[in-house]
């Protein structure tokens, strides 16, 4: 298992993709944002679901939680089922963020890896996708990895991609990649 942390618009989807192409074995990708697109519209807007203000502060409702926890333990499932899983996820809530993966990944192997964005870089990569509230990528840049350690660490803001999945992969198999 693998655990990508950044905040929006860090490259964590994009280092996902390439990590499926240059691991050896067969790995599945899987984003928090995958969670929020499936969830009902009313918690996609409702204070009990996920919230995004105006100055890019995401707010968590106790219905989202309660459908995140599901979610965690139905990736843990494919995880003890035999699937390698790659996940995309943004600890707003910090270290407490982590520490709710760790729990139902217990006797797991994780790698852990922190996706790091200069905020200005960021934040002009989410005006390009014109999909997210202006501001998120902003707020979150540092906010995800206070207090936080990491197995591995990279830096999207002037590296691509495929050459932070090379290094991640190579915590993982211990030699270059394909």
């Amino acid at each position: 298992m693998i655990v990508l942390n950044g905040g929006s618009s860090s490259g964590k989807s994009g280092i996902a993709r390439c990590l499926q192409a240059v691991l050896p074995e067969a790995w599945l990708a899987i984003g928090v944002d995958t969670l929020i697109d499936v969830m009902p519209p009313r918690l996609q807007l409702g204070a009990e679901g996920i919230g995004f203000a105006d100055d890019g502060e995401v707010t968590v409702g106790a219905e989202f939680r309660l459908l995140e926890d599901a979610w965690m333990e139905g990736v843990a499932a494919m995880v003890r089922a035999g699937a390698r899983v790659i996940v995309d996820d943004v600890f707003l809530g910090g270290i407490e963020s982590r520490q709710r993966w760790e729990k139902v990944l217990q006797g797991f192997e994780v790698l852990w890896v922190g996706v790091r964005c200069d905020a200005e870089v960021a934040a002009g990569r989410e005006l390009a996708r014109g999909d997210r509230v202006a501001g998120m990528a902003a707020v979150q840049a540092e906010l995800v990895h206070r207090g936080m350690s990491y197995d591995v660490e990279v830096d999207t803001t002037r590296t691509e991609a495929v050459e932070c999945a090379r290094a991640i992969a190579k915590r993982i198999t211990g030699a270059e990649d394909r």
